[in-house]
């Protein structure tokens, strides 16, 4: 993988229906039915809206043998209307539907979490070597059948591991760990490559983008070692809704997309699959924009893994570096708006050549140097240009714009011997990720422990793309362990206040920095015992006060508990007008008529201590 330079990773072929998943291939773009898939009516008519939506390929959940069976009836009234759209069946915890699926849909998923292991109880069962090897016979006795049978029906399988439903006999041997997500995965792909099943695509999905990243590079690493090169599918689960989903989803799949990683990829919202269709479609359009760029030429660092999840060492320099939070600078140097979210306040404002009448009393400034006074919280930024003038400031903090081409060996000799210099890193090269990139990797080379501080300026009228752009390329820095803040720049009508809050956003998103209440929500699929969106509307009105806490809401319990894992608290369907509530990994309250569920949700929340009552406007 060239971490500066933007290619496609070489895959095999794989062929579902009638498109073609691959390196050499259009990364196709597919969402999820939220229907009953044994309503025909209603499934066939999400999957229509969905195709006008632009999807590429569409999955329904067959959770049993009825659901499989009536796949059928979906398939071949999509065909009678005349459409090809290849369809593809989810499976967890039954083969026998497995086995019908795969008569039917032109691809299926099965999850090797629940396949043939049992639902996950996060019990810590130890295994000998002459057990654990046994539990493996058992899983190839149901996977070889299930495999013959999309042989002889030249069905594609996805063997798709999600963090949150890794078996308890993976946990207790590997963790739940980037490297037991990878084993879960070879121990099927064994068994297919054992079998010469080679129509194969694989995912690796969590909530959190900084495992799910690694994870899938450490996969790819690991079936490279093999010789092995089939093709990747993207997603981040439980994203969410609204802005804080799509800068999740950006932020992960971004990332990756960016390496030349991603043959296929599903934008997970909690709102209607048409919905995501949009989203993943710019998504994939702007990271191949790269394509055929202008070469950069740089340096990896040698000590560099992008397995780990530790960041740059930097000297802090006032309230950047160091071990502060990555900070937000607010770009409006071009607008006279001064307003301020109270929600999401930034760090600094740069104002360019002047300091507004109506700059925010207690804000720090950032002013071109030209036209910088010394006073209190004013903060002057320098150029190549104008660079030898930082002497005048003495030992007052100084920002520094800089690119990499600017950066040359001597000017990294005199940051090094430079104090008190904060970085901007800017960039107008088409393939940005990649510029930065080598940026960081030449400071490390040469010991350079300044901190930095990533910039990118856009020109974006719609909310929506600024979030995709941005989580995208300032996301994939950041989850290098990257960057001690962002400076987010648009020249379109979008507010400044929305613009800060992103910036914020995305810090969240890429795990760097907290500033309010994360929510883990499924997209919801035929499996979800309870309106989703309201729900999750509903949850967020009552707890988005509270900034501290990460809280699940799950459709069901495939994914739930084990993707909450990873939050503080979790409402999941438990069955129908039923919610389940969870503390971390452990189930509190069982059952709850959903009626009084958020009513216990805030008790247990108060119970352990965690609960602050609202402000009051």
């Amino acid at each position: 993988m060239d971490f500066f330079n933007y290619n496609r990773r070489p895959t095999v072929d794989v062929h579902v229906g009638d498109i073609t998943m691959g390196g050499n291939h259009p990364v196709v773009v597919q969402t999820m039915t939220n229907t009953n898939t044994r309503d025909t009516e209603a499934s066939v008519a999400q999957c229509e809206r969905i195709i006008a939506a632009g999807a590429d390929l569409i999955r329904l959940t067959t959770q049993g043998v009825r659901e499989a069976e009536n796949l059928r009836n979906i398939h071949q009234q999509l065909r009678d209307k005349g459409y090809r759209i290849p369809l593809s069946a989810d499976i967890h915890f039954n083969p026998r539907a497995a086995h019908v699926a795969a008569t039917v849909a032109e691809k299926v998923r099965i999850n090797p979490g629940n396949f043939v292991d049992k639902q996950k109880t996060f019990a810590e069962i130890e295994y000998t070597d002459e057990e654990y090897a046994q539990e493996l016979e058992k899983i190839r006795s149901q996977v070889v059948p299930f495999l013959d049978i999309c042989k002889e029906h030249d069905t594609a399988v996805r063997i798709g591991v999600n963090h949150g439903s890794l078996s308890d006999r993976i946990m207790t041997r590997y963790g739940d760990t980037p490297g037991g997500m990878v084993e879960s995965c070879m121990e099927y792909l064994r068994i297919a490559m054992d079998e010469g099943f080679n129509d194969i695509v694989i995912s690796m999905k969590a909530s959190n983008t900084l495992l799910m990243t690694k994870t899938v590079r450490l996969l790819v690493e690991r079936m490279d070692k093999e010789d092995i090169h089939f093709p990747l599918h993207l997603g981040v689960t439980e994203a969410g809704n609204g802005e804080d989903g799509r800068m999740k989803s950006a932020v992960g799949i971004g990332a990756l997309l960016s390496d030349g990683l991603g043959d296929t990829i599903r934008v997970s919202l909690s709102e209607d699959p048409e919905a995501e269709v949009p989203v993943a479609r710019k998504l994939v359009d702007y990271v191949a924009q790269r394509n055929g760029h202008t070469p950069i030429n740089g340096k990896l660092y040698p000590a560099f893994s992008p397995f780990s999840t530790d960041r740059r060492e930097t000297d802090a320099v006032w309230n950047i570096g160091g071990e502060f939070l990555p900070v937000v600078i607010s770009d409006r140097s071009r607008i006279d708006d001064m307003s301020i979210n109270p929600h999401f306040i930034p760090d600094y404002i740069y104002v360019g050549h002047r300091v507004p009448e109506n700059f925010p009393k207690g804000m720090r400034s950032i002013v071109d140097f030209a036209h910088w006074e010394e006073t209190i919280d004013h903060f002057p930024l320098f150029t190549v240009h104008n660079i030898a003038d930082m002497e005048q400031c003495g030992a007052r903090v100084k920002f520094l714009r800089l690119s990499y081409p600017e950066l040359t060996d001597e000017l990294i000799s005199l940051l090094k011997k430079s104090e008190r210099v904060v970085v901007i890193l800017t960039t107008d090269h088409l393939n940005g990720v990649g510029e930065q990139r080598a940026f960081f990797h030449a400071l490390l080379n040469a010991g350079c422990r300044l901190p930095v501080v990533l910039q990118r300026s856009y020109a974006e009228e719609e909310a929506e793309n600024i979030q995709i752009k941005g989580g995208v390329d300032f996301g994939t820095v950041l989850l290098d362990g990257f960057g001690n803040g962002i400076m987010l720049s648009n020249e379109g009508e979008i507010e400044i206040k929305d613009i800060d809050s992103y910036a914020f956003g995305i810090l969240q998103a890429a795990r760097v920095r907290t500033s309010k209440t994360e929510f883990i929500s499924c997209p919801g699929c035929g499996r979800t015992l309870f309106d989703l969106q309201t729900t999750v509307a509903l949850v967020k009105k009552h707890f988005s006060h509270l900034k501290h806490l990460k809280i699940g809401v799950m459709g069901c319990i495939v994914n739930g508990p084990g993707e909450m894992a990873d939050a503080d608290y979790g409402y999941v369907g438990a069955e129908h007008g039923k919610i389940s509530l969870y503390r971390k990994k452990e189930l509190v309250e069982k059952n709850i008529p959903q009626a009084e569920a958020v009513e216990h949700l805030i008790r247990l929340i108060k119970d352990h201590g965690d609960w602050s009552e609202p402000e009051q406007n």
